[in-house]
């Protein structure tokens, strides 16, 4: 569709929404909706916000759990629907600014000395979150604290990370963060962090501190080990919404940022994203281009582009927030249905020399979430050319992507905030939780369970128990053998592939003890353990 730039000008005036009280404007003028487009999706906004004002009064969001979803209560406990966790959240909201201050008094310290650095261990959303806050309002050198992440099982990631806090190790405050408590990743992220504190020569409970649901095996763990404290985390507030919770708002604490802004923006958001309205309500109007954009099934990716560097992590947040929430099989009346919006993306302008050639003239099958912001920073401007400064070319090249995008026939949506502050990340948080809600609703989906994760998590509990049983074989065996081999002595014929794949890892691990004879194949080698 073929627009001139006075037709543009006018579309942009229409179509483009500014919310004072949030700092927050909204541009759907690239999306080539037509007209009436809006008003004809008011009946399914009115029932997806009349779903989100039952959630947001206690209704029970996943009838297999009985689990309610109560994110919104964090940021205001007073629509919270008992005194019991309006108490608990307000609680543990003025228990987090009391450790966070005994911390920076030095009162509560490390073995050698204050504490300086916050290593947190956790997954998912127990990490993305902590991580987006951290990379948006960290100021290097001027922070109370420096944050460092275990946020995967992967041994050389941290020793990687453990060689970065080098001797800062006996004033680094480690937070163990597990909802259940359970999970692999952060389990074995604490059992390499208890081992390199032991190999330091430091008591590890005495710089540990857990975020777990009560009663939890890890809250059992940390008050059995007498670790330094223990926050709350509820069956009612999930991982990918999780950030204003003790799960972010205990790290951002401690590193020094205002939370009680945080939550004011977030609060702010989540008021005016109740408008029944679409031109009204910055939440509507985006899952309602989701919408359009994929015909309602997903059929179009979104790309997020943020044109800030402290907002480079924010495609990685939403990644989890949006794909965890909406790529489901099966809608809420059993249908199979395959949903999902795929999230892509990193930031401008450096993706302008990377995919942007793709975006403009490859597929057209996405569309784009600009992220502009105003204040380019702190400081003084430093001028680069006459009369204009490196911010300036920063908006130039992303208003120019936008047009190049918008000339070929790409679409894309454009959200502008004043300045990358506390109050602004609570903003956008709570705006995407809203979206994703409200656009769930539209589609039939329940956009709090996630199926898809634990059969992950079930498959992998599968494997690790086949290599048990292959390592069983291999130390009672001198001779060993053949994937196959070995598949079939311990009692898995139909398993040959994944024990080759388990003895390959293991043969490139020589402290795991298996060595490997060549074979007329690369399949039929001879795996052997070998005795020390």
């Amino acid at each position: 569709m073929n627009y001139s730039k006075s037709e543009l000008w006018q579309r942009f005036q229409k179509y483009s929404s500014e919310f004072p009280e949030l700092g927050l404007a909204v541009d759907l003028s690239r999306m080539t909706f037509p007209d009436g487009f809006l008003q004809s999706m008011q009946p399914q906004l009115r029932q997806a916000l009349a779903a989100m004002a039952k959630l947001e009064k206690g209704a029970i969001a996943n009838p297999d759990e009985n689990r309610m979803v109560g994110h919104y209560w964090l940021r205001n406990p007073a629509l919270a629907p008992s005194a019991e966790i309006r108490n608990e959240i307000q609680e543990t909201l003025a228990a987090i600014k009391q450790f966070a201050a005994q911390v920076h008094s030095g009162s509560v310290h490390g073995s050698n000395g204050p504490f300086k650095n916050v290593l947190l261990i956790g997954i998912g959303g127990s990490a993305l979150g902590p991580q987006l806050v951290a990379s948006a309002l960290g100021q290097p050198g001027r922070d109370k604290m420096t944050l460092f992440s275990f946020d995967n099982t992967d041994p050389d990631g941290m020793d990687k990370v453990l060689a970065q806090i080098g001797a800062g190790l006996g004033q680094t405050l480690t937070l163990v963060i597990s909802k259940s408590g359970t999970t692999p990743e952060t389990r074995n992220g604490m059992i390499e962090a208890e081992a390199a504190y032991s190999r330091a020569g430091l008591d590890f409970p005495a710089h540990a501190v857990a975020v777990t649901m009560a009663a939890s095996l890890l809250d059992k763990h940390a008050a059995g080990k007498n670790w330094l404290n223990r926050f709350p985390m509820w069956d009612w507030v999930g991982g990918r919404t999780s950030e204003l919770s003790a799960v972010g708002l205990l790290p951002a604490a401690l590193q020094g940022f205002d939370i009680d802004s945080m939550l004011a923006g977030a609060r702010a958001c989540d008021e005016v994203t109740r408008s029944k309205n679409i031109r009204t309500n910055p939440a509507a109007q985006l899952a309602v281009m989701w919408f359009y954009s994929g015909n309602g099934k997903g059929k179009k990716n979104m790309v997020i582009l943020p044109y800030k560097d402290r907002l480079e992590l924010f495609s990685k947040y939403l990644q989890q927030l949006v794909m965890e929430s909406l790529g489901k099989r099966l809608d809420l009346n059993g249908k199979v249905v395959h949903q999902g919006i795929t999230v892509l993306g990193n930031k401008g302008s450096t993706d302008q020399h990377s995919y942007i050639q793709q975006l403009r003239d490859g597929l057209d099958n996405f569309f784009v979430t600009f992220v502009e912001v105003l204040r380019d920073r702190s400081g003084p401007a430093v001028m680069v050319g006459e009369k204009t400064t490196s911010g300036d070319y920063l908006t130039g090249f992303m208003l120019g992507t936008r047009e190049a995008l918008f000339e070929s026939g790409r679409q894309s949506v454009t959200l502008t905030i004043a300045n990358v502050s506390p109050f602004s990340v609570g903003v956008l948080i709570a705006l995407f939780e809203r979206v994703v809600g409200l656009y769930a609703s539209m589609i039939n989906v329940n956009a709090y369970h996630q199926p898809g994760v634990q059969a992950g998590k079930e498959a992998g509990k599968i494997i690790l128990n086949l290599q048990k049983e292959t390592l069983k074989f291999l130390e009672s065996n001198p001779d060993g053998g053949a994937a196959s081999e070995i598949a079939k002595a311990i009692g898995s014929n139909d398993e040959a592939e994944t024990v080759f794949w388990i003895c390959e890892h293991l043969v490139a691990n020589p402290e795991r003890g298996v060595r490997k004879a060549p074979g007329p194949t690369r399949f039929r080698a001879v795996y052997q353990f070998r005795r020390k």
